[in-house]
C-alpha cells in the first residue's frame, strides 16, 4: 500500500472469513486503514468495490474505499473499527436500539425503490431459492433418517416449494445485502440516524424480496431475538415502507423457512464434510423458528412434506 501512502504503517492481522479473504489493519499515529486481502483468482474485489460505493451513494455506512488494486485484489477500506453489533450486545450494549438502526438501513434500501437496484445484479428468488433451500433433504434428512434422501422424496420437495412460491403475493424487489446480521454490523455511535449501523459483507449482493434481510437480522440462526425487538422491527418496517400487512407476512413466512431449511441441512454438512460440530448447538434455535414459519398457510405444501419426512423425533440432531 506504498502507492496508496501507508507504507509507513505498522500492521497487524484482523481477520480472516469463510472465503480466502484476509483483513489487515494498518496504524500510524492518528489515523488507521483496512487492507482486505482477496487474492485472484479466487476472489474478485469488483463487485464489493461497486456494491460498496453503491451503499455509500445511498447514504449508508459501508467503509470508504481508498484505494483499488484489482489485479492483485487489494482494497484499503476505511477503518469502521471492530465494534460488531455481536460485540456490543455481548458487552451488555442495548438490543433494541441495535435492531431498530440495522431495520431502518433496510427501510431505506426500500424507500430509494428501483434506485437502489444496480444493472445486472442476480434475482434471489424462485429457483435460485429452491436450490440453496435443497440442504435440507441432501444434507439433514441422510443424517436425521440415517438413509439418503430418495429421488422421489427429493423431487417431492422441489415440488412443494414451487407450490409455496406460488403463494407468494407480488411486492417489488429491493437490495438484498443477504448476509445481514449481529456479525456482519457495525456500532458507530458516533454517527447519527442510520450511518450508526456499518456494514460489511456485501459483495453477494442480489435483488429479491423485501422481507429477506429482516428475516436475516430477527431471526439470527446463532443469536435468540428477544420477542418484543422482533415484534418492533416488524412493525417499524412495516409502518415506514407502508406495505400490506397480510401479504408481507406471507413473504416474511416464506423467506424465513427458505432460510432456516437452508441453514438447517448448512449446519450438518459443516459438521459431516467440514468436520465443524460447534454449528450443532443452535440447530434446535433454527428447527423452532422453521416450524414458526412452516405454521403460515402458504407453506401448506412444505409443511406437509416436513411432517412427513422429518416428524418431531428426527428434528434433534444438535439438542442438549
Amino acid at each position: 500500500m506504498r502507492r496508496a501512502g501507508w507504507g509507513d504503517a505498522g500492521e497487524r492481522l484482523l481477520a480472516g472469513d469463510a472465503s480466502f479473504r484476509k483483513y489487515f489493519r494498518l496504524s500510524r499515529p492518528r489515523a488507521s486503514a483496512v487492507v482486505m486481502d482477496a487474492p485472484p483468482p479466487q476472489e474478485d474485489v469488483r463487485p464489493f468495490v461497486r456494491i460498496g460505493r453503491h451503499l455509500a451513494g445511498l447514504g449508508l455506512s459501508a467503509p470508504v474505499i481508498h484505494a483499488v488494486d484489482e489485479g492483485n485484489g487489494f482494497l484499503l477500506l476505511e477503518d469502521l473499527g471492530d465494534d460488531t453489533f455481536a460485540r456490543v450486545l455481548a458487552a451488555g450494549g442495548e438490543e433494541a436500539e441495535l435492531y431498530q438502526r440495522a431495520t431502518d438501513v433496510l427501510i431505506v434500501l426500500h424507500r430509494a425503490g428501483p434506485r437502489a437496484l444496480l444493472p445486472g445484479l442476480g434475482a434471489y428468488a424462485g429457483e435460485a431459492l429452491i436450490d440453496a433451500a435443497m440442504l435440507l433433504p441432501e444434507w439433514y434428512l441422510p443424517a436425521a433418517s440415517g438413509r439418503p434422501t430418495a429421488d422421489e422424496e427429493t423431487m417431492a420437495y422441489r415440488a412443494a416449494w414451487r407450490a409455496c412460491l406460488a403463494n407468494l403475493p407480488p411486492m417489488a424487489d429491493t437490495l438484498l445485502l443477504r448476509d445481514y446480521h449481529k456479525d456482519n454490523l457495525l456500532w458507530l455511535p458516533g454517527r447519527s440516524g442510520v450511518k450508526a449501523c456499518g456494514l460489511l459483507d456485501f459483495q453477494d449482493a442480489q435483488q429479491g424480496h423485501p422481507s429477506y434481510d429482516l428475516v436475516s437480522l430477527i431471526e439470527d440462526a446463532r443469536r435468540d431475538v428477544a420477542p418484543a425487538v422482533h415484534a418492533a422491527c416488524l412493525d417499524r418496517y412495516l409502518g415506514e415502507t407502508g406495505l400490506d400487512t397480510k401479504d408481507f407476512a406471507a413473504g416474511f413466512a416464506l423467506m424465513a423457512a427458505q432460510r432456516h431449511a437452508r441453514i438447517i441441512g448448512l449446519f450438518v454438512r459443516l459438521l459431516e464434510r467440514d468436520g465443524k460440530p460447534e454449528y450443532l448447538p443452535h440447530l434446535p434455535r433454527v428447527w423452532r423458528m422453521f416450524e414458526r414459519a412452516l405454521r403460515h398457510e402458504a407453506l401448506r405444501p412444505l409443511c406437509a412434506w416436513v411432517d412427513r419426512l422429518l416428524p418431531p423425533e428426527l428434528r434433534h440432531i444438535g439438542a442438549p
